[in-house]
């Protein structure tokens, strides 16, 4: 039987989306890593890695940090706006277009 084409999913390509008020774009977070960094595109996420555990919140906060620190903006313009008990999460950057954002992360 060959499977019906119109029901396989296709993987998506990473995209950074405009949202209200700047930019949206998925993350997927390996916590306990050897250092915190941005390692690429994984799939349809940007791969972030952590050495914070995955405990009370502390891997977000470890995310949020780097990201404000690779983004070069304060903390509170970074937001998990889903995925925030999981290692797939969607991040808001208030303040940024989705290019600045690509440029920044990627230098592109």
């Amino acid at each position: 039987m060959s499977a019906d084409k119109s029901k396989v999913r296709k993987p998506r390509k990473f995209q950074i989306t405009e949202a209200e008020r700047g930019a949206a774009f998925p993350v997927r977070v390996i916590p306990r890593a050897g250092k915190n960094e941005v390692e690429g595109v994984t799939g349809n996420a940007l791969k972030v890695r952590v050495t914070a555990p995955p405990v009370e919140g502390a891997a977000n906060k470890a995310l949020i940090e780097l990201l404000a620190e690779r983004l070069k903006i304060r903390k509170s313009q970074i937001e998990i706006v889903a995925g925030r008990t999981s290692q797939q999460k969607m991040i808001s950057v208030v303040g940024l277009q989705p290019s600045e954002v690509e440029e920044r992360l990627f230098g592109r």
